[in-house]
């Protein structure tokens, strides 16, 4: 059987999830329809709202359906821009270098098309925002539309003091959006006491369905919509809603909350020995991100750089002999450019384009992690004998959903 070590690209449907959509899939109704029919997909529609609500600490009604995380983080931050220059001039965008594709490519979108200027906070060496870099950058707030991060970075694992962060932002009266894609299901959220005004999930992350996710959007956050249509949804996102997809999020994201503590202790463990068995089979390996031990890295992820190896190779030897792992983001998978979150953290070209990440998830066993383990070395040794291509730089290509 292949070894899947790329949870963080995507992760297995939850039983209970798939069960829930295929009993939901034989609903008849639209949720807006004003009949029986109608009425009854409404109420699993709702219920499933409460449910992903509860597990967000947030309102059922500040939960916003959306197509995925990324539709959940263009809507944040292009809707927050767009609202904060709606009367007033505030082009400046505040996010840092190492950003998901979804919050990157819309932000230059913002530049191209609306004006927009975007300011680039710098991350520390292992991925981290400091607090100081946010409060130089909003010294001057009076231009600033919204702050943008993530909770933890998809690539390196870093977790961000979310809460300190923003407490910044919101003295300086700038609205906040956090990519908690990669943190639900993992950490502990809640909307509520995190103080920010815009926070997107995705329910493929957590074992749910891909193709819907959801931005909690504070009562008193404004955007202004990308879709317009019939404002289903607050008047914030319009379109005839996804019903059998909602119940599917709404069981797994319970499932994924009720086991969230017992399995961030469990995946850590195996995080660890991953991490112990690279640095012995590979000595030359170099960690990305926080060490372990300074509890700043997510339980699922270990991301090494590996010297003198192209990490596009690395994979394919490792995909050939049976075991899935990945460069960086699914969204630039294939693209052959080095990591921008390397760059970003200060490392050289030659380090990014070596850097492989093993996400570890629900299915994964410490046999996984000893077949990795088993097969890394050879696939270093033959990699590193063919060396780093020399590429010229290339367009970065659009994130896709």
């Amino acid at each position: 059987m292949p070894v899947y070590l790329d949870h963080a690209a995507t992760t297995p449907m939850r039983p209970e999830a798939i069960a829930a959509f295929t009993d939901a899939l034989g609903l008849v109704g639209n949720p807006s329809s004003i009949h029986s029919q109608g009425q009854q997909a409404k109420r699993m529609l709702e219920e499933a709202r409460e449910a992903v609500a509860s597990t967000l600490g947030c309102d059922p009604i500040e939960v916003v359906f959306t197509s995925g995380g990324t539709e959940a983080i263009n809507l944040a931050v292009k809707g927050l821009y767009w609202a904060r220059n709606t009367g007033a001039a505030r082009p400046r965008i505040l996010a840092p270098g190492g950003e998901h594709h979804a919050t990157l490519d819309a932000v230059e979108w913002l530049e191209r098309a609306e004006g927009a200027r975007a300011q680039w906070l710098p991350l520390d060496p292992e991925g981290r925002i400091a607090p100081a870099v946010v409060e130089d950058a909003l010294a001057s707030p009076s231009d600033a539309a919204l702050l943008t991060f993530l909770a933890v970075n998809n690539e390196v694992g870093t977790i961000q003091p979310v809460a300190e962060l923003a407490a910044l932002a919101r003295d300086a009266g700038v609205p906040v959006h956090v990519d908690a894609v990669a943190a639900y299901g993992h950490l502990p959220l809640s909307f509520a006491e995190l103080g920010v005004d815009a926070l997107s999930v995705s329910a493929h992350k957590i074992g749910g369905p891909v193709g819907i996710g959801a931005l909690v959007l504070g009562r008193r956050s404004a955007v202004v919509p990308l879709i317009h249509g019939g404002g289903q949804q607050r008047q914030v996102r319009s379109g005839t809603q996804d019903v059998a997809a909602a119940v599917a999020f709404a069981a797994a994201a319970l499932a994924a909350e009720a086991e969230r503590a017992d399995e961030a202790r469990r995946l850590a463990g195996l995080r660890d020995r991953l991490i112990r068995g690279v640095r012995e089979a590979v000595p030359a390996a170099v960690l990305s991100g926080p060490e372990p031990a300074s509890g700043d890295r997510v339980a699922s992820n270990a991301h090494f750089v590996f010297p003198g190896a192209q990490g596009d190779s690395l994979l394919f030897l490792l995909d050939l002999a049976g075991l899935s792992v990945s460069t960086g983001a699914a969204c630039t998978a294939g693209i052959p450019e080095p990591s921008h979150v390397l760059l970003a953290m200060g490392r050289s070209e030659q380090e990014a384009r070596s850097a492989l990440r093993f996400t570890l998830g629900r299915t994964s066993s410490e046999a996984d992690v000893d077949a990795l383990l088993a097969a890394l070395p050879s696939a270093y040794a033959q990699a590193a004998r063919a060396g780093l291509a020399e590429r010229a730089p290339g367009s970065r290509s659009a994130a896709t959903a």
